[in-house]
């Protein structure tokens, strides 16, 4: 996937150095690190001794647009200069070692293990944050995955900081279940911009007759293929996807990234002429989400998985059990004992998976339970416009980053994949396994008081999001334990 807008990680490395040890350590194992990594990686060429040198390299990493720094001990480093680098430099920043192995353990070890617990120290001392790697003492080659495996984070941090989350109207009676206080998005750094249903209504009629219609409908076509649209019903989504654009790129003010959270029932699909499911799929699919049901926490997860995986995601319902039919017939046969019946569930929604994630089988559709809701089960008009069909088998991480009743901010990951195997039902729906679920969605997903929606990467991305998490001090971070790991609140008479 290429986005506009998630960021470009522009990575620089600066290296350090005691100045009671060779500078020619941390300059040549510097050099060797930039040999090793195979991404773009700018290579400073100040070593930090001192305040002074600090500032050097500072300025020569912001004159070359670096916006995430590694910052490498070569030997024992600086203290204060190597942490206040973290301070100055506006962007995230990891801290690794060297490992010795260069041959002279006399006049050529660097004693950087040690000074690794040192810049820890300081780091917690001054408050400030770094991002610290499980094993953070390598050689070049050790040092050079760990850079990769730091990229996916930096571009999740860089793109919350720069995040505007707007939002069109409240949330649906009695589906208040995704509602949470907006404080944990301060505390990220995410803004966010609230508004009226009727001001997104206006904003859709303005553009009524756009010279740009006809170009987004032939993209729509072509994205579907022929027999699985509705050919009248273009021009309405058409005007809709050029209505959330256009208010994105107006509403950004100093902000670079966006998501939306719309209210997308009851009022809408009359209102409109159509549901917006397929044109939020589309948004999705080109790095802008759009979350369901003003569900303003399920739009901020759903873009750091976009940071996080470099590709689409969607949000779906932790919606209802596998069969026992469907699993004895169709997953047992396939999958053997792989899984489980409660390491099963069916993840759904009306239709906002993007169309690049989904089985042959998808096409514009209705939704169902909103025909039978506004148009009293009758022939659909404008409860039409949901993309359906099976998700397609792949990894799979469900995750969700939530703010509760009392404002404090918690986290799940839990990775799994899509099954091949059919639903048999309606919607942008697949079968999801995940190992040990039942017990994940009871002393997780329940008793921690989190909401049916979560967010969907097509990857497994769990080590990504959880270093994310760590590195914005979320203390609460769930995962699906294994059968040898109870929960605290799980019954051990079970």
């Amino acid at each position: 996937m290429t986005s506009t807008n998630i960021p470009t990680v522009k990575l620089g490395i600066i290296a350090v150095s005691r100045d009671c040890f060779p500078i020619s350590l941390s300059t040549q194992r510097r050099e060797n690190i930039v040999k090793a990594y195979k991404g773009e990686l700018y290579d400073c060429p100040t070593t930090v001794e001192n305040d002074q040198d600090m500032l050097k390299a500072l300025d020569e990493v912001k004159a070359q647009g670096c916006n995430a720094l590694v910052v490498f001990l070569g030997n024992f480093g600086p203290e204060t200069p190597e942490t206040v680098i973290a301070q100055k430099f506006d962007g995230p920043v990891m801290f690794v070692a060297a490992a010795e192995g260069d041959g002279d353990m006399i006049n050529g070890r660097g004693d950087a293990f040690c000074g690794m617990l040192n810049c820890s120290y300081n780091l917690g001392m001054r408050h400030l944050k770094g991002y610290i790697p499980s094993y953070p003492v390598g050689t070049a080659d050790d040092i050079a995955k760990m850079i990769a495996d730091f990229v996916p984070v930096a571009r999740t941090i860089i793109g919350l900081k720069g995040l505007k989350i707007i939002t069109f109207g409240p949330r649906p009676q009695d589906f208040f279940a995704c509602n949470a206080p907006i404080k944990g998005l301060y505390e990220l750094g995410v803004e966010i911009e609230e508004n009226s249903e009727l001001d997104l209504l206006v904003a859709y009629r303005a553009h009524k007759d756009d010279k740009r219609i006809p170009e987004v409908c032939a993209d729509m076509q072509k994205e579907m293929g022929e027999g699985r649209y509705y050919k009248e019903l273009l021009p309405r989504m058409a005007q809709f996807e050029l209505t959330l654009l256009d208010w994105a790129e107006e509403h950004k003010g100093a902000r670079k990234y966006v998501a939306f959270a719309d209210k997308c029932w009851p009022a809408f699909p009359k209102e409109f002429g159509f549901e917006p499911c397929y044109v939020n799929s589309r948004l999705v699919s080109r790095g802008i989400p759009v979350a369901c049901e003003v569900d303003i926490y399920g739009a901020l997860s759903e873009y750091i998985g976009l940071c996080a995986s470099g590709d689409t995601v969607t949000l779906l319902d932790i919606n209802n059990s596998t069969p026992r039919y469907i699993y004895d017939e169709d997953i047992v046969k396939k999958y053997g004992d792989k899984y489980q019946l409660t390491d099963t569930f069916m993840g759904f929604h009306c239709g906002n998976t993007p169309s690049c994630k989904m089985c042959a089988n998808r096409a514009i559709k209705f939704q169902l339970i909103q025909n039978r809701l506004l148009e009293s089960g009758g022939k659909p008009d404008f409860t039409r416009g949901t993309l359906e069909g099976d998700i397609a088998a792949s990894q799979i991480t469900f995750y969700r980053l939530q703010c509760d009743s009392e404002g404090q901010l918690r986290s799940y990951i839990a990775q799994g994949e899509v099954l091949d195997v059919p639903t048999r039902s309606f919607g942008g729906i697949g079968i999801f396994a995940i190992p040990e679920m039942g017990r994940f969605y009871r002393h997780v997903l329940i008793e921690k008081h989190y909401p049916h929606h979560g967010a969907v990467a097509f990857a497994h991305i769990g080590k990504t999001l959880y270093e994310v998490f760590r590195y914005l001090c979320i203390k609460d971070v769930q995962y699906n334990h294994p059968k040898s790991l109870p929960y605290p609140t799980e019954n051990p008479f079970e």
